[in-house]
């Protein structure tokens, strides 16, 4: 088993990281203080150096490389800020790796290019008011009609919805109860019934937007059906890639704020000596290090195994219930060892506390996955309706 990165991964990942060090440092302030999204002109720049299709097929204007190099990427812009590394995951890791392994091949031929050129973002639109842990809940309604998918219900917390371009919509076909019924659909932002509610103001993720999403006898062609009733499964198994790529961006968080807090200990100086000098801080920057490095191997041995394909169900809950928890702990951490500095906006840190507390939430909160690892371990899922 070898844990030492290719020199072709390195290069990949160096590149990227002196992308995001000397260009979007900036961005990620502006970001945070607007919560306007990264532009298209940014986007632009991201596609030309190949950040948005690292592991998009070549066919398809990609990189064709494997999970884990687009981790490595996404990574680096995360340790600068969830913002600016938000299109990177949505791409890398989201919706597109939907429309790209099951869209019809028109669909995928129209969209999959434009999101590896920064030209079309995708979101996917899965929650509801009554639907976010219990998914098979989901009331959202599509029915066939001639040649067309007519869709009727409500979406919540979509992230991207308003500004995306195009969405991966959970549905419920013709009735159909639990798990059997639910299938999903690509939905362009222009089609007619479409409409998006206030954008959310969040505690963190600034620069992602969020709101909810009404549909109104959206009516799209039955091309855009990308699984119909019944295939959950494989909808669920594609978003293990999502799952890691969100244990990437929790990691690039917490991997950001050691890097930041281990300058600012050999900087900052308390009676008479830098406060790295103090074993207390020690202690604390060898946990920190410790935490990020268990949760980056996690994460690499799920990519790596999955290669170009599916991660493995049980080590995707893992990783992304590791990096979730820790991502927490070390911003908190890091924040406390720089003091005022940590709790002051100007200095960044605290922004990373606010974002790491977004990723547990987000694509299946950690107790979810605590409850899916735990299934795994004894062979059989847990009935969470019983009495």
């Amino acid at each position: 088993m070898n844990f030492i990165l290719s020199d072709e991964r390195r290069a990949l990942q160096d590149t990227a990281r002196r992308f995001a060090q000397t260009e979007l440092a900036p961005l990620a302030i502006e970001i945070d203080e607007t919560a306007e999204p990264v532009s298209h002109a940014w986007l632009a720049k991201y596609a030309a150096l190949g950040f948005l299709g690292v592991n998009t097929r070549e066919a398809f204007g990609g990189l064709g490389l494997p999970h884990l190099d687009a981790f490595l990427v996404m990574e680096e812009f995360a340790k600068v800020s969830v913002g600016v590394g938000f299109p990177v995951f949505e791409c890398c890791a989201g919706p597109v790796r939907i429309v790209e392994a099951l869209g019809h091949p028109e669909l995928a031929a129209r969209v999959v290019p434009k999101a590896a050129a920064g030209e079309m973002l995708v979101a996917i639109s899965m929650s509801e008011p009554d639907a976010g842990t219990a998914l098979t809940d989901l009331t959202t309604k599509a029915r066939f009609e001639g040649d067309d998918i007519v869709i009727d219900g409500a979406k919540r917390w979509c992230s991207g919805a308003g500004h995306s371009e195009g969405y991966v919509v959970f549905c419920r076909f013709d009735g159909t109860k639990g798990a059997k019924g639910i299938g999903a659909v690509f939905v362009d932002k222009d089609t007619p019934g479409l409409s998006f509610g206030a954008q959310e103001k969040l505690m963190g993720f600034r620069g992602v937007p969020s709101a909810d999403m009404a549909f109104d006898g959206v009516r799209v062609p039955r091309e855009h059906l990308l699984v119909e009733a019944g295939g959950f499964s494989k909808l669920m198994g594609l978003f293990n890639i999502e799952r890691l790529g969100n244990a990437t961006m929790a990691l690039g968080v917490a991997a950001g704020a050691l890097e930041v807090v281990t300058s600012y200990v050999q900087e900052r100086r308390q009676f008479g000596k830098p406060i790295a000098d103090f074993q207390a801080v020690q202690l604390r920057l060898a946990e920190m290090a410790m935490k990020v490095e268990a949760a980056r191997l996690m994460i690499h041995r799920a990519a790596a195994n999955a290669g170009t394909g599916l991660p493995e169900r049980q080590e995707a809950a893992m990783a992304k219930c590791f990096a979730n928890e820790i991502t927490r702990e070390v911003t908190a951490a890091a924040m406390q060892l720089m003091g005022g500095y940590g709790y002051a906006r100007e200095y960044g840190m605290e922004r990373r506390v606010r974002d790491s507390f977004g990723w547990g939430i987000a694509g299946g909160a950690i107790d979810i996955q605590k409850v899916n690892i735990a299934a795994g371990l004894v062979g059989r899922q847990f009935n969470q309706r019983a009495a």
